[in-house]
């Protein structure tokens, strides 16, 4: 971890330099964007979800079966050949054998749609908890299909992650109880990985550089460093708290390369897209958000009360001014992907779509053309979003899948998580059951085609990062983005290792 204190500190003991001596310029950035997410504009919510569940068991339900079919065929427990069953409702007890399904918890804590409607709760915003579980258990997980649904015990459940909406496969028994026995489970494991650059190819005007020291020209081909990444989340611009303003202001002079010395300058020249992975406006503050608990007598009783929603009235525009202000002095040096998250204007279901353009008069002007295919340096995408960045398959979320797991399941290694949701094939395994989503009826964008290289995502309460591989030979690389507004870090990729640093600003 390099902090900008140590950087500064060095700069101050070297000697005066000539400006002119090095014209030093940004890495180009090879970026080809994937519209994996984006949501048909004449959308409809009349529909069902439970679509998704059907759509996902039938897209992953073959590679499980795969997996399982690989591990057990032929094995033999106390004299018993396990087989294989259709359907959930195909197990007979005493019976040796395994079926595929869909996992649903059942647990007491989690939310209810149909409880809150029947109890005329509605009076605010819906209230989401901070888990679902209990510590004195009490949650039941069950196995599903279009024909049934039967329920899972066993000690080697607790060896896993399991969530809703995950795909598994369960080996085991019935029992008198009329419970599924589980000896073993199985997962699809990581999907097919393509092959870097297999997308896009690198500009040619980028395979060779030249020095500009002197008039000659110097072919820099094989001394040429390696691009990076940044990525950064949890911004938060608020316009009301300005506690780490001066750590903001030092992160934009960090990504200019302002203030720095000239090796350090070098380096950062390198970095040739960043990433901002969600919440770059705060979460407002209760007398900013136009809810109202109280009555009054006076004249402000004459103002219609509102139960939620948008009010002019409490609408505060500093925050966008803010980030499009930070934008804007970003986008002349460097070209930038950004992401929506929790808190920022955007539609609140799964996937969430771009900001749009009128959020940013001052930075749109670095906005894609309309009707061009190429992106622009500013490239609103959805959460979640998916491209080739440096010829790498990048996935990459807001944060909201991995938060809404966290809630499922009594522990802190979101690593694991995230690694069990590459395993799972599907991104966003709870939605729609706890994470709001989108009712889509022809497909199933969750689930995870082909494995990406680089998976990261946003506002987490620490940095981590992991690598993990596949039965083919598949790696990915695992990130856990800090928020910025906790710890004043942002994380830099070398785009040939695919290693991870963090860079710590300190004020």
């Amino acid at each position: 971890m390099v902090t900008l204190d140590e950087i500064a500190d060095t700069s101050l003991l070297q000697k005066p330099f000539d400006k002119t001596a090095d014209l030093l310029e940004r890495s180009e950035s090879n970026y080809k964007p994937l519209d994996s997410f984006a949501l048909p504009k004449d959308r409809q919510y009349q529909q069902q979800f439970a679509d998704i569940y059907f759509l996902r068991l039938a897209k992953i339900k073959p590679a499980v079966e795969e997996v399982a079919s690989a591990a057990w065929e032929g094995t033999v427990l106390g004299g018993e050949t396990a087989t294989k069953v259709n359907r959930v409702l195909d197990v007979r007890q005493g019976q040796l054998c395994w079926v595929a399904g869909t996992v649903y918890m059942d647990m007491p804590l989690k939310p209810s749609v149909l409880e809150d409607v029947s109890k005329d709760r509605w009076i605010s915003a819906p209230v989401t908890a901070d888990r679902y579980y209990c510590e004195n258990g009490g949650e039941s997980i069950m196995l599903e299909d279009d024909s049934g649904r039967i329920r899972l015990v066993g000690n080697v459940l607790r060896d896993y992650f399991l969530v809703t909406g995950c795909i598994i496969a369960a080996m085991g028994t019935e029992n008198v109880n009329g419970e599924f026995e589980v000896i073993d489970l199985k997962f699809a494991d990581l999907p097919p990985q393509p092959e870097r650059w297999s997308l896009s190819k690198p500009f040619s005007s980028g395979a060779i550089k030249k020095s500009k020291v002197k008039d000659e020209d110097v072919d820099m081909t094989d001394s040429q460093p390696s691009k990076k990444i940044a990525i950064v989340s949890g911004l938060e611009f608020s316009g009301t708290d300005t506690s780490y303003a001066m750590e903001l202001n030092l992160l934009l002079e960090f990504l200019l390369g302002e203030a720095l010395d000239p090796s350090a300058q070098s380096e950062l020249s390198h970095i040739s897209r960043l990433i901002i992975a969600g919440n770059s406006i705060a979460k407002p503050s209760d007398h900013e958000s136009g809810f109202t608990t109280t009555t009054s007598t006076t004249a402000d009783s004459k103002k219609p009360q509102k139960k939620y929603g948008y009010d002019a009235s409490s609408y505060n525009p500093l925050p966008s001014q803010l980030l499009d202000t930070f934008l804007s002095t970003l986008l002349p040096t460097i070209p930038i992907t950004l992401l929506p998250g929790t808190f920022d204007p955007a539609n609140a279901s799964y996937p969430q779509q771009p900001i749009h353009l009128a959020m940013f008069p001052k930075a749109r002007t670095y906005a894609p053309v309309p009707g061009s295919a190429e992106p622009g340096w500013l490239d609103p995408v959805t959460n979640p979003w998916e491209g080739e960045v440096e010829g790498w398959r990048v996935l990459g979320t807001g944060g909201q899948n991995l938060d809404d797991i966290c809630k499922y399941v009594d522990s802190e290694d979101r690593l694991g998580m995230m690694e069990a949701m590459c395993r799972w094939r599907c991104s966003a395994p709870t939605a729609p059951d706890t994470l709001w989503s989108y009712p889509f009826q022809e497909d199933e964008p969750f689930v995870m085609k082909e494995c990406p290289h680089l998976y990261f995502v946003g506002c987490q309460p620490t940095f981590g990062t992991k690598l993990i591989e596949g039965p083919q030979g598949q790696t990915v690389r695992l990130i856990l983005v800090p928020s910025f507004a906790s710890t004043k870090e942002i994380v830099l990729v070398d785009t040939e290792t695919l290693d991870v640093s963090k860079v710590k600003i300190n004020a």
